[in-house]
């Protein structure tokens, strides 16, 4: 038996509950109902304070660094952030700032956003896949948007996104057992 993926969730909401936060954990059950995993959930919500006043990573708390380093170490990133300004959080940005320029070569990530309405859609392919092709990550073809009327508070409610998210979960996982199997040096060579 392999070990099981290891699954690296990372929440751009600034807010507790979050739909965001929600829509993540909805994604990793999905792939956790195809595979075992072990999925860690990254909140900044958790992480944000720590993370405002650092210009590099060495100025980060020994709990931020961890949080880095199990990004950098994810067979699988699901990443996500509701639509803020046209855009992503602040600090989801500033978060992956930090991330090391080639740790993420070749690492699959599944992209996520929430938003007020449908017209917020493109943040996924206009502001989160150029984050992650910088990375030279394989960001995965099917993005996951949800908007408010997905939810009944801070659930799911949407047969159609619930469909999406269980088409998300079944795609990504040939690309994640492709990726876990080949060498970091392999990727980035």
């Amino acid at each position: 038996m392999t070990a099981p993926y290891r699954i690296v969730a990372v929440s751009g909401s600034l807010h507790e509950p979050s739909k965001t936060t929600a829509l993540l954990r909805a994604i990793a059950a999905a792939i956790a109902e195809r595979a075992e995993v072990e999925v860690q959930l990254i909140e900044l919500t958790a992480v944000g304070p720590a993370l405002a006043g650092a210009l590099r990573r060495d100025h980060l708390p020994a709990s931020v660094e961890a949080q880095l380093i199990a990004i950098e170490q994810a067979d699988l990133l699901i990443v996500g952030s509701p639509v803020y300004r046209a855009s992503f959080t602040g600090l989801f940005k500033h978060l992956f700032d930090f991330v090391g320029q080639y740790a993420l070569v070749g690492k699959p990530v599944l992209l996520a956003a929430t938003g007020g309405g449908e017209r917020h859609a493109l943040i996924i392919e206009h502001q989160l896949r150029p984050l992650f092709a910088f990375f030279q990550a394989l960001t995965l073809p099917l993005g996951v948007y949800a908007s408010d009327t997905d939810f009944d508070g801070y659930v799911i409610n949407s047969e159609i996104l619930q469909a999406r998210i269980s088409l998300a979960a079944e795609r990504a996982l040939p690309l994640v057992g492709y990726a876990a199997s080949r060498s970091a040096e392999a990727l980035v060579g």
